[in-house]
């Protein structure tokens, strides 16, 4: 299969990589951990690819790919990944979507159980909502025993949103009690439910894959510059090893994450399946990279004035999003056996 990006994608993907370079360097990251507004100038940026959230997930994955290498801090997933995701799979009102993909209505989707898993369900607390302080609507998915609907509503209010502390604050999670507030709701299939959960898995992946990256790029560059006994560390065996089996990982990752995206773009039967692959073959490379980039960096890589910890951070939240790899091992076994 041929993965070979086309003349507009890679316009897209440089275009997008000058942005982030430009507007979103490590001092803003440092800068959003204080302030919840620093990401605003960039998010005036973004807002120009937001159309991508109703688009081929091909492109979307190239974008959250980019996204993730810059732990790019913001609405941008919550609201072009996950919102307009599943605007689109259940067709919601057109005058919305376009808002939404124009970049002027930012929203987030509130689906996940108290136990922090991702299916349509009647527990009345939704937890794990991103970035909920930065939305001005929010999507509720919720679920009865023969029907499964989703309800947008405005934003409920600070004192109603319990913050979830993860150790990547680059990105908030919340937790709501919706109690009564769920009223006129749209319906949602089972079909529609389960394309907007694939395109999440693979959107998802892109950006656990891209924070993978950034850590073995950064400990491949140190691993050049970085001299002990008068030689370069990337000249001992050891770290080869190391780096080579970080560079594998990726590779294996980026693979299953093109096709993943391919499959949900031609509705292919393996779409389900491929994406499960997907988010659990990136989960396993974050993993490593994280693990193997802060021992090859040695205790500078520990510090607070070093940036490596900006994107462990992202790393360590992203593999967890949308399903552990353990749960995602678990759920390709359910599909393959089913």
């Amino acid at each position: 299969m041929d993965f070979t990006l086309t003349d507009e994608q890679q316009l897209l993907v440089d275009t997008l990589r000058t942005v982030l370079a430009n507007e979103c360097p490590p001092s803003l990251l440092r800068e959003h951990h204080d302030c919840r507004g620093a990401h605003a100038p960039l998010w005036e940026h973004l807002r120009g690819f937001a159309e991508l959230g109703r688009g081929d997930a091909t492109d979307a994955c190239l974008v959250f790919d980019e996204l993730g290498y810059a732990a790019a801090p913001g609405p941008f997933f919550a609201s072009v990944g996950l919102f307009a995701g599943l605007l689109e799979a259940i067709d919601a009102d057109s005058a919305l979507r376009d808002a939404v993909a124009a970049g002027e209505v930012v929203g987030t989707v509130a689906a996940a159980d108290s136990q922090g898993i991702w299916h349509a369900n009647d527990d009345l607390v939704k937890t794990f909502i991103p970035d909920a302080d930065l939305a001005q609507l929010i999507a509720v998915v919720s679920a009865t025993d023969d029907a499964m609907f989703v309800t947008i509503l405005p934003h409920p209010g600070p004192s109603a949103l319990a913050e979830i502390e993860t150790v990547d604050p680059s990105r908030k999670y919340f937790r709501w009690d919706t109690g009564d507030e769920i009223g006129a709701a749209i319906p949602c299939t089972p079909m529609q439910w389960r394309a907007f959960l694939d395109r999440s898995f693979a959107l998802a992946s892109a950006e656990t894959l891209g924070a993978a990256r950034r850590c073995f790029s950064m400990a491949l560059e140190y691993a050049k510059e970085r001299e002990q006994f008068d030689r370069p560390i990337g000249s001992f065996q050891a770290i080869q090893h190391k780096l080579a089996e970080m560079s594998l990982l990726v590779e294996r990752a980026t693979a299953a994450l093109h096709y993943a995206a391919m499959a949900i773009d031609a509705d292919h039967a393996d779409r389900t399946s491929a994406c499960h692959v997907a988010k659990a073959a990136a989960g396993v490379a974050a993993r490593r990279c994280l693990k193997d980039s802060i021992q090859i960096h040695g205790g500078i890589g520990y510090t607070w004035e070093h940036d490596l910890h900006l994107f462990l951070r992202r790393a360590t939240v992203a593999e967890t999003q949308f399903g552990t790899t353990s749960w995602h091992h678990d759920r390709l076994a359910d599909v393959l056996f089913a």
